[in-house]
């Protein structure tokens, strides 16, 4: 009887430690969100702002599970549509900023870090060419869920509208995407190797 007490405290310890760990990394994660996407330059031809955003949204998929993933960056919408500053400075913040002209590439970031999540965890091989696969797909997501959204708010051809809001960020989103990869490689590697020393 002690024993299974005993079992019963140390599975509860563990829950509830895993409980604790996932609220601290969606909180954390909607934090990243929030500081990448005060590094913004506005761009004088374009409403969209260059930003970190993408790259905080491609890193989370990569380094936290699915779930954990969506959440964070519903948390971020949600604190953005309070009125809290975690939006781009640019913007008029809250309810406006999200449904604005770049309303559409918010919207996307729990849809997309979750779906980066995923693939990452179910594609094969070197870990960092499987990063940059999955926070590839992750970013043309980005890329094309703005463009529709912007299309629709401004009623322009796609031509203007892919000039907008797509082809000035390529080559920024191509070396997000690889940093993204590259540090969830690392991370991924450094874990690995800590739990060989712990063994």
């Amino acid at each position: 009887m002690a024993q299974t007490s005993a079992s019963s405290a140390v599975a509860f310890s563990a829950r509830t430690n895993a409980a604790t760990r996932w609220i601290l990394s969606v909180v954390a994660g909607s934090a990243l969100v929030a500081i990448c996407a005060h590094v913004s330059v506005p761009l004088f031809f374009t409403p969209v702002p260059m930003t970190l955003q993408p790259f905080a949204v491609l890193l989370l998929g990569l380094l936290l599970e699915p779930t954990a993933a969506f959440a964070a960056l519903v948390l971020y919408l949600v604190e953005g549509a309070a009125g809290l500053p975690v939006f781009t400075p640019q913007g008029p913040g809250g309810m406006l900023q999200l449904m604005g002209l770049t309303g559409g590439y918010l919207m996307s970031y729990p849809f997309v870090a979750a779906i980066v999540s995923f693939s990452y965890r179910r594609l094969r091989g070197n870990r960092f060419v499987s990063g940059l696969v999955a926070a590839a797909a992750g970013d043309a997501l980005i890329l094309a869920s703005g463009a529709a959204w912007m299309a629709v708010a401004t009623h322009q051809n796609y031509s203007n509208v892919l000039s907008l809001s797509v082809f000035p960020f390529l080559p920024g989103d191509a070396l997000k995407v690889c940093l993204a990869a590259a540090i969830a490689a690392g991370w991924l590697r450094m874990r690995k190797i800590k739990e060989q020393i712990n063994r």
